[in-house]
């Protein structure tokens, strides 16, 4: 294992020059993020090596391709072109022994990588254990052999989540205990069939709401026991949205999370979900994240401790925000820049109880829902409104346990490491969460889903208003007309309900002359 004297001094972005980096997880979320700062930001580095997995219709030349010539790295392809040539593709998967790679590339790989980058996982709340447990942990463990292997490496950066220690209400930056041994599961899903570990998921995962936060709690275990001498540092993110600033603000390219419910919320499709108002929504941009891990990578290779460092990645302790204030924000900016063919005005509320939370989803999503495809089903049209709702009530059952509950997420590590930064490279690899104005970014964040996600261009934002304002008055209209049906309900039963009723009438009509 090589050290380099001296390079405390080194500025993050002269740290990474001439070095080679490994990433797994390139193709996802965060992975794309860091690749695209990664060549930006650091033009001196040699080269990024990243796993991917070849697919039936494409190599891995051809997936590359596909990444590099997405809208992320417009910035680049403008700009540093020649920096896109640094990116190799690795056929592999996390999946397999050995990752799947040959033994030529991981030869490559033992010779030259200095930093390594392990992003790939499964985000999937209610994945299967048995694959969350192969892709999460046996593919950690995959790449700690290989990284025991290389000969100049500097820092193992593993991404986590913050919600890994969930059954906890104060959260610290360090690995804590688990009753349950990492190999334990392992060696236990590779002798039972998926069935039987599907059934004894509940008992196993315990207090936690799902695999994922499992499996990720695991990992963490298995780096500790088993990365020895390597230097391994942990990056825990809360709920990661879309891009603040870099390399556009508001860049989103999938739809987990609060996304998916967002972008239905704008279409008029989803209007109600189980929510504390007052809990803190721990969100926290993309390349917030990304610019934290990139400074960990240098702060571990110039600084090697003989403890793995974990830095909890959060919003909520420096710049919190309520998730009533982003529901509001949220449907400020969905009505200020509505999506095209809404089918209903944008609102609905977040429910504080679950009986009441189930009596709105069965009159606001599921009865509307087969009305709609019953008439799609008249006109010859595709009915698709019960299958969308089918998705968007998994998807809130998913972040039920993240909207309803509220941790403490401690960030000394994160404000210590901002604080050992230069001001260049604070500025350059800014991962200062009290910077973040939470309109604004909201704002970007819903156009970013519209343009992004929806595919949707700004061109069409005139008529996706004035549709708005259609929708606006007959959403009036209706409630306006279910008012009506309740007060002739009343009216019909109640002489004391009429005197009222005939009361209330006249004071409006009498305004409303007043008015004229």
């Amino acid at each position: 294992m090589s050290t380099i004297s001296g390079i405390q001094s080194t500025s993050v972005k002269d740290f990474y020059r001439d070095r080679s980096i490994f990433i797994t997880g390139a193709t996802g979320f965060m992975g794309k993020v860091l690749v695209e700062k990664l060549l930006r930001s650091c033009p001196g580095i040699k080269n990024i090596y990243v796993l991917m997995r070849p697919k039936k219709d494409q190599d891995v030349k051809q997936r590359l391709r596909e990444l590099l010539n997405g809208p992320l790295f417009e910035k680049l392809r403008r700009d540093a072109p020649q920096e896109l040539s640094k990116v190799i593709p690795v056929a592999g998967d996390v999946t397999e022994q050995e990752l799947g790679i040959s033994e030529a590339d991981q030869n490559t790989l033992i010779r030259n990588v200095s930093i390594v980058f392990h992003s790939a996982a499964t985000v999937k709340f209610d994945e299967a254990l048995k694959l969350s447990v192969t892709i999460n942990m046996v593919g950690t463990k995959q790449l700690l052999y290989l990284c025991h292997r290389m000969h100049n490496l500097e820092a193992l950066i593993h991404v986590s989540t913050a919600y890994c220690n969930c059954d906890r209400n104060d959260v610290a930056e360090e690995i804590y205990p688990l009753s349950t041994e990492p190999e334990d599961i392992i060696a236990l899903t590779k002798v039972m069939d998926a069935k039987m570990v599907d059934a004894i998921t509940p008992t196993l995962i315990g207090k936690r709401p799902n695999t994922y936060t499992f499996t990720k709690a695991l990992a963490e275990r298995l780096l500790q026991a088993e990365s020895g001498y390597l230097p391994v540092v942990i990056v825990r993110p809360s709920i990661v949205l879309s891009s603040f600033r870099e390399p556009v603000a508001g860049w989103v390219d999938n739809w987990n999370g609060p996304t998916g419910i967002v972008a239905a919320i704008g279409k008029g499709y989803f209007r109600s979900m189980l929510c504390r108002e007052n809990k803190i929504a721990d969100l926290v941009p993309v390349d917030i994240v990304i610019n934290l891990m990139i400074c960990a990578a240098w702060k571990t290779a110039t600084n090697r401790t003989k403890t793995i460092p974990v830095y909890n990645c959060c919003t909520g302790q420096q710049n919190p925000i309520t998730w009533k204030q982003f529901t509001e924000l949220m449907f400020k900016y969905c009505r200020m820049h509505p999506p095209n063919d809404m089918i209903w005005y944008p609102g609905g509320r977040m429910q504080k109880y679950t009986t009441i939370n189930k009596v709105c989803i069965l009159f606001l999503h599921l009865l509307p829902a087969h009305i709609l495809d019953f008439f799609f089903r008249l006109t010859g049209k595709p009915s698709m409104m019960v299958g969308i709702q089918a998705k968007l009530q998994k998807a809130a059952k998913c972040l039920e346990y993240f909207s309803t509950h509220q941790w403490k997420f401690r960030d000394d590590n994160v404000r210590q490491l901002a604080e050992q930064l230069s001001p260049e490279d604070r500025q350059t690899f800014m991962f200062d969460v009290r910077q973040i104005d939470w309109p604004s970014y909201i704002e970007h964040y819903i156009l970013g889903i519209r343009h992004f996600i929806l595919k949707e261009s700004p061109d069409t934002l005139p008529a996706a208003r004035s549709n708005l304002k259609r929708l606006y008055w007959l959403h009036k209209a209706f409630k306006f007309g279910m008012l009506l049906v309740v007060l002739r309900f009343l009216l019909l039963r109640s002489s004391v309900a009429r005197t009222a009723c005939f009361s209330v009438l006249s004071f409006v009509l009498h305004m409303c002359r007043m008015i004229v």
